[in-house]
């Protein structure tokens, strides 16, 4: 809310000065004022003036906490097959581990690529011989999977999970090779695994 905004970055501030800076007058915001005191979004001192009261500094100190939170502080344990698994297999991992995909790597666990469940799904479907083939014949490979880095933010995760329409990414971290197109696999953060962080961080307050 543009008031509990405006408390934190002028506080103490009147709420006289509050209906200037919103361009509305001092009893127009009154009833509004009077609620975020209730809720303890605010506080008020006679003669001071308007200050974040203790959810509004708990929020504030919820929101640092969330942008500063790293992917490694919060990713899972990747679900990985090599890309000689049979798709067969590859379909028993995916309903075992109750994922929407699983990560394919080379012999030596660097990226290779990306499965999905309608990857399998497309391919067995009609087709007899299919669940004896390698997931590597139908993967997302390498160059075209969206990762993100143990370093990154939890945030950014989430940028590339909404702005790719997934529903996880690859934990990568460079391969000792040093090649800038390896990548060893680390972990898996999903939608999951963010909206429940963000559950628990509400749930402190």
């Amino acid at each position: 809310m543009e008031i509990i905004n405006i408390v934190k970055k002028h506080a103490p501030i009147t709420g006289e000065q509050i209906a200037e800076m919103l361009n509305l007058t001092r009893p127009t915001i009154r009833s509004d004022l009077s609620i975020l005191v209730m809720l303890d979004h605010i506080d008020a001192k006679p003669k001071v003036g308007y200050f974040l009261g203790k959810r509004g500094t708990a929020e504030s100190g919820n929101k640092v906490r969330l942008l500063e939170m790293k992917v490694g502080d919060l990713h899972g344990v990747p679900v990985v097959v090599r890309e000689t698994t049979t798709i067969h297999d590859a379909v028993v991992s995916l309903f075992l581990e109750n994922v929407g995909n699983l990560i394919v790597t080379d012999e030596e666990g660097r990226l290779a690529g990306i499965v999905s469940r309608k990857d399998l799904l497309k391919v067995t479907i009609g087709n007899a011989t299919a669940s004896s083939m390698p997931v590597s014949l139908i993967m997302t490979r390498r160059a075209n999977v969206v990762t993100i880095s143990p370093e990154d933010s939890v945030l950014e995760a989430a940028r590339k999970i909404i702005t790719h329409q997934i529903d996880s990414l690859p934990v990568v971290v460079p391969a000792a090779s040093g090649k800038p197109d390896e990548w060893n696999v680390v972990g898996r953060i999903t939608k999951t695994n963010i909206i429940k962080m963000l559950l628990d961080t509400v749930a402190e307050e």
